[in-house]
Formats: C-alpha cells, sequence, structure tokens
C-alpha cells in the first residue's frame, strides 16, 4: 500500500466524520437544551474538530507532500482555491458554536440553556457549504479549472 493511498484513504473518511457530525448537531440542536446535552454536543463538536485536522493533515500532505498529482494540478487551480476558500469558511463559522457549547456544558445537567438561532444557522449554513465541496474536486478531477 502507498502512502498516498493511505492520505486519500484518511482525507476521504474524514470527511464522512465531518458530515456524520455536522449532522449529528443539526438534529440534535433544540431551541432549549439540558446542560448534559450540550455537553453532548460538546463531545461531538470535538470529533468533528479531530476530523477537520485529519483532513487537513491528509489533504495539506496531498497537496505539498509530493503524493499523487503534482502540487501545481492544485495550485494553479481556482476551483481548488474555491474549495479551500469553502474550508475555511465553515471553520470560521464553527468558532462561534464551539465556543458556546465549551461555555455551557458544565453545571447543573438538568438546567436548560436557550440555544441562539444563530447557532442553528450556522450548522446548517456549513453542512451546505460542505456539500459544495466534494462537488468542486470532482469538476477538478474532470480537468475543470486547469
Amino acid at each position: 500500500m502507498t502512502i498516498e493511498l493511505l492520505l486519500r484513504y484518511f482525507h476521504f473518511a474524514s470527511i464522512f466524520v465531518i458530515v456524520g457530525a455536522l449532522v449529528s448537531e443539526h438534529l440534535l440542536l433544540k431551541p432549549a437544551l439540558a446542560k448534559k446535552e450540550i455537553d453532548r454536543l460538546s463531545k461531538i463538536d470535538g470529533i468533528y474538530g479531530l476530523a477537520v485536522l485529519s483532513l487537513l493533515a491528509a489533504g495539506l500532505s496531498l497537496w505539498l507532500g509530493g503524493f499523487g498529482k503534482p502540487t501545481e494540478f492544485y495550485s494553479e487551480n481556482p476551483l481548488f482555491h474555491l474549495k479551500l476558500g469553502l474550508f475555511v469558511g465553515i471553520g470560521i463559522l464553527s468558532i462561534y458554536p464551539t465556543v458556546f457549547f465549551i461555555k455551557n456544558r458544565k453545571g447543573n445537567a438538568d438546567e436548560l440553556v436557550k440555544i441562539p438561532k444563530s447557532i442553528i444557522w450556522m450548522i446548517r449554513l456549513e453542512i451546505l457549504l460542505i456539500f459544495i465541496i466534494p462537488f468542486l474536486a470532482g469538476l477538478m478531477s474532470k480537468g475543470f479549472g486547469l
């Protein structure tokens, strides 16, 4: 097995974990949650964060590490830059929900906390944007953007 194959596998598997975590967060969110539920969301958000780091490490290795396609294939493709921009945008959108979950998970487990609507909408937007990235990757694989 080659390093490239392993990197592509971890890159791909990380995407599944990210999508699963985001969908889980969305499905568990309600207008008000007990602190124990927020703690659960915080743990899911931690898994999301680890998957993002795994995706980033594998993706950067594939891009800059000389595995697979030449670095120029990615660096000179505007669709790749759009993918990176969406990835960064998703990361920025995830900051506020993460901080909210961390700040509100401790205390009386049954205490209810009102969830700001902005958190629900940010996670929905993250899900929407994450589904655009594979479409751009498919276009790149067919030579678009070169």
